[in-house]
């Protein structure tokens, strides 16, 4: 597969990860570890039932243990960070914070080998965590307060983990994405774990409830984590670091359209933000010196 191809399939999982918002909010009052570990084994299970169509893809579970630490802490790490930092402090700011992770992977990306970090990289990822900024804000007073220090440091250490995780899936390209069936699994099982320990079991109420969580599993958690990793390992990392800032635009913009958000101006000036981040990022070298 081509660099631009695989580029093209990680923001695949962007386009997914948009929705994932809307999925969430109509399964109704399902806990978050249960509904971690209800997705997450809808999309386990999307690899498991492409094993008998693909011979060999079930050996791709056989790997080192430090791939298999990287994957569940990917995968687990960043859903419990994200959880416990909406639990200890306002999700506006908590959100906020977490979206430090698509500047985090255009920053460590220049420690990959073969890659090189460029001004106007930085200068773009800078604009869409800009445009970031104003659509928290337009939704509401942004105010950090000293009780809530304990879920932004989850939020920081989520946005971490998964830049963490992002950029070093490219050290480990050799492992087939196919593996990823096993961390979902893992990421589901670990999710059931916590929802035992900490939460009373509330399954969705209607049939639109459980169409949710299927589309959810499917989609958001499950594609989603497949086409990233083959973006991650073989796509233009920076680029796919600076247009994840749209998916909070987009996931706004769908929630507006199913009624579940107002327009604001927040949004449209975000967009435009957004926008010039990834025009920048991708300027021509012939743009740049004129």
């Amino acid at each position: 597969m081509s660099s631009r191809a695989a580029t093209l399939t990680g923001f695949g999982a962007a386009a997914l990860w948009a929705l994932l918002a809307l999925f969430t909010a109509a399964t109704g009052p399902v806990p978050p570890f249960q509904l971690l570990a209800m997705t997450f084994a809808i999309g386990g299970g999307l690899g498991v039932l492409s094993w008998p169509f693909r011979p060999g893809a079930a050996a791709s579970l056989v790997q080192k243990p430090a791939v298999w630490a990287l994957g569940v802490a990917g995968l687990f790490g960043y859903h419990a960070l994200y959880f416990a930092a909406l639990k200890l402090a306002p999700p506006a700011e908590s959100g906020l914070i977490n979206y430090l992770w698509p500047l985090l992977i255009v920053l460590f990306s220049s420690f990959l080998p073969g890659e090189r970090l460029r001004a106007q990289h930085v200068a773009g990822a800078l604009l869409g965590f800009a445009g970031v900024v104003v659509l928290v804000a337009g939704r509401g007073a942004l105010e950090i307060r000293p009780e809530y220090w304990a879920g932004y440091l989850c939020a920081f250490a989520c946005a971490f983990v998964w830049a963490g995780y992002s950029v070093l899936s490219r050290r480990v390209a050799a492992v087939p994405t196919d593996a990823v069936t096993g961390f979902c699994l893992a990421t589901a099982a670990l999710g059931f774990l916590c929802h035992l320990l900490f939460e009373r079991t509330v399954w969705p109420q209607a049939g639109l409830q459980w169409a949710a969580v299927i589309a959810n599993g499917l989609g958001p958690v499950g594609a989603a984590f497949y086409l990233w990793d083959i973006g991650m390992k073989r796509g233009d990392i920076r680029l796919l670091g600076i247009g994840s800032y749209a998916i909070p635009v987009v996931s706004t913009g769908i929630l507006i359209l199913a009624g579940f958000a107002e327009p604001t101006w927040s949004l449209a000036l975000a967009c435009a933000l957004i926008a010039s981040g990834a025009v920048v990022a991708t300027m021509p070298a012939s743009w740049r010196r004129r």
